[in-house]
């Protein structure tokens, strides 16, 4: 993928210097795993089950803090600077996520832009309280993105989808279900159908960036592999040795796959956006 490196967001909101501080996701006798499960549990109805998910976290860590006061810090965070790989990932998303919302101000009348904020460990956010372990998400609430840069080495380490276009087909996907929100889809909808619409939405964004000479050979197989890897059937192979198809939150595996394609085929029309 083609991008400046020293490409600098002005979309990003740096909360990695807060580092969950006064934050106990494990407070009132739920571990961070059990709170990740419950979230994966009532994801199955869809985004505002993630949400109340979110909500309670957030409720479970007020309670945490009420009997942990003296690991609050009273200081404000200074300017958290990472690793040198750290800050180059800063860049890139900060890119990413900024072309994905140049090319839907150019496609879709109206657009309004969301924003990013990057986290370490936990953060509160409008939709209640998340872990790293709840993964990247977006929160129509207060139409941002959350995204721990700590994530993508686990797509690429223990998901087995490496490579930067991989990165930002996460990112392109989190910013379609922005272009949901501004589209009054995500009221009433099950999870499935919108988690692959986002997907058909990052093929879309594919597509857009492909025409101006973004992409490079091999990008969008690595956006099909991430695809691939985390669909809900071989996630529930790797992680439990079966599928419960009635547990599916985002799809199957060939499902998320062939809706990036769609996207990346048609464009935004494709998704059923116009």
């Amino acid at each position: 993928m083609r991008w400046d490196r020293n490409y600098s967001s002005s979309e990003i909101e740096d909360r990695r210097g807060d580092n969950g501080a006064g934050i106990d996701l494990g407070g009132g006798g739920m571990g961070g795993g059990g709170m990740f499960l419950l979230i994966r549990a009532l994801s199955i109805f869809g985004w505002k089950g993630v949400v109340v998910g979110l909500v309670i976290a957030g409720a479970v860590a007020m309670g945490g803090q009420c009997s942990n006061v003296a690991h609050v810090s009273s200081h404000a965070p200074g300017p958290y600077v990472g690793s040198p790989q750290d800050e180059e990932l800063k860049h890139f998303v900060g890119f990413v996520f900024d072309d994905v919302q140049r090319s839907w101000r150019t496609n879709l009348p109206g657009y309004t832009d969301a924003h990013l904020v990057l986290f370490r460990r936990a953060i509160r956010s409008a939709c209640g309280t998340a872990s790293t372990a709840v993964g990247p998400f977006y929160c129509p609430n207060d139409q941002k993105v959350y995204l721990d840069l700590s994530f993508f080495d686990e797509l690429s380490r223990k998901l087995g989808a490496p490579g930067q276009f991989a990165q930002a087909y996460v990112i392109a996907h989190e910013v379609g279900h922005h272009v949901q929100k501004l589209k009054n889809i995500l009221r009433g909808s099950s999870s499935v159908p919108i988690e692959l619409q986002a997907d058909c939405l990052a093929g879309a964004w594919a597509k857009d960036a492909d025409s101006r000479g973004i992409v490079e050979r091999g990008d969008v197989d690595q956006a099909l592999n991430a695809a691939s890897q985390i669909g809900d059937d071989t996630l529930q192979r790797k992680q439990q040795g079966y599928v419960q198809p009635e547990t599916f939150t985002h799809g199957t595996s060939a499902q998320r796959k062939g809706s990036f394609e769609k996207g990346y085929e048609g464009g935004a029309a494709a998704c059923g956006i116009r």
